[in-house]
């Protein structure tokens, strides 16, 4: 009977351990499937572009995997049972039960409302794509009305900053806020924080600093003070929080339901699950946890791939470094941010601005999009067959 590897979402972190996995392992020992709930596959690094007006290439996961033997199920997952070693999922013809032998948990992460009021019934956002193409036709008929309108971005992360410049460079006529709860680019260094004010004022973007928000309303932005914003557009891009299915499953979870992992990315309560992208609670190498972002999804999609196969294969396991070495922002088309950070994860004096950095950052996303489509770039044609008895608890891992 073939070894079942049952990986769950198919983002930055699923889809390439999905390929990778099935390109590397024999498909007379294992056989992968993956389930996720839309049939294209999604550039999340760009919805703020989708939502601003803008074309992205959506490729369909079945050409992605074509080729690889890569089962692939269009369902929604609705709950994960370790014991039972079964996934259940919902679809148009009534969903079912998946069983496995090995599962990869890559569901991802989506916008956290941290509980203020009106979030959920009122505000858009960009962390999917259908929500993502919400906020466009929103934008499209503001600027059907005669393009006067007012949106108003909460929260100054990466996601808001990148979000709040593409609308106001894409749509020039409407009227641009950006809410941050402290300063404005805290984490950034001094110099990038200038480049990042400047960059506002010549977008026309109003920010509001220090300013903490306590409902939103179908017009209007209540903030703490009695400050009142109107907005025919609320976008809401303060964090990200994770599905909670894995905490409801018994998977070890952190305190905000992402399985926490060992250096493999093993989930440490189950052995036969690993986590991968912004599911996995995983230490980097400077001892803090990685954030959630496109890098850490490839560092920890990569790590999870090579634990898999050094363990079904009896092969040495490759560590792969858990670092984080930067943040990368787009503020529009033709401006941007490289900044660096150190091992303790804050930011170096220096950073790249302007046309160089915005350059940088879109070749990012097209590795990022061109690995995932491509997981067999750089990897030996020969499969590997799995050993007589995989998953035995000794085993040899490289330095």
């Amino acid at each position: 009977m073939k070894h079942r590897i049952v990986v769950l979402g198919a983002g930055y972190a699923g889809a390439y351990a999905a390929g990778t996995l099935a390109r590397r392992l024999s498909p007379a020992d294992a056989e992968v499937t993956v389930v996720n709930a839309e049939r294209d596959f999604v550039q999340r690094l760009r919805l703020h572009q989708l939502a601003a007006g803008q074309e992205i290439e959506a490729p369909k996961l079945a050409d992605v995997f074509a080729g690889t033997g890569i089962g692939l199920r269009l369902a929604r997952v609705t709950a994960v049972d370790p014991e039972r070693q079964v996934v259940s999922v919902a679809d148009a013809d009534g969903g079912g039960e998946l069983g496995y032998d090995t599962l990869v948990y890559a569901l991802g992460s989506h916008g956290a409302d941290h509980g203020v009021p009106g979030v959920a019934e009122h505000a858009f956002d960009v962390a999917g794509r259908p929500s993502a193409m919400r906020l466009r036709e929103r934008l499209d008929s503001l600027e059907e009305k005669g393009g006067a309108g007012t949106v108003v971005v909460v929260g100054d992360g990466l996601t808001g900053i990148e979000t709040a410049t593409e609308i106001a460079e894409s749509r020039p006529g409407l009227s641009v806020s950006l809410i941050a709860r402290g300063e404005l680019g805290a984490p950034l260094s001094t110099g990038a924080r200038g480049h990042l004010r400047r960059a506002c004022d010549r977008l026309g973007i109003t920010v509001w600093e220090h300013t903490v928000v306590e409902a939103v309303e179908a017009t209007r932005v209540m903030c703490a003070g009695g400050t009142v914003l109107a907005s025919d557009a609320t976008v809401w891009t303060a964090g990200f929080a994770v599905t909670p299915i894995a905490a409801m499953s018994g998977l070890e979870v952190n305190q905000n339901g992402r399985i926490v992992v060992d250096h493999t990315m093993r989930s440490v309560s189950h052995p036969n699950v690993y986590a991968a992208g912004d599911s996995a609670y995983a230490i980097g190498d400077n001892g803090q946890p990685l954030p959630m972002s496109c890098a850490s999804a490839g560092y920890t999609g990569r790590q999870a791939v090579d634990a898999i196969v050094g363990r079904l294969t009896g092969r040495e396991i490759t560590h792969t470094k858990l670092e984080y070495v930067g943040n990368h922002l787009s503020l529009g088309r033709r401006d941007g941010i490289l900044q660096m950070v150190d091992g303790e994860g804050q930011a170096k004096p220096k950073y790249v601005g302007g046309r160089k950095a915005a350059r940088i950052k879109a070749g990012i996303v097209r590795m990022s999009l061109w690995a995932t489509a491509h997981p067999t770039f750089g990897l030996p044609k020969r499969k590997h067959r799995l050993a007589a008895a995989p998953n035995l608890p000794a085993e040899r891992t490289a330095a």
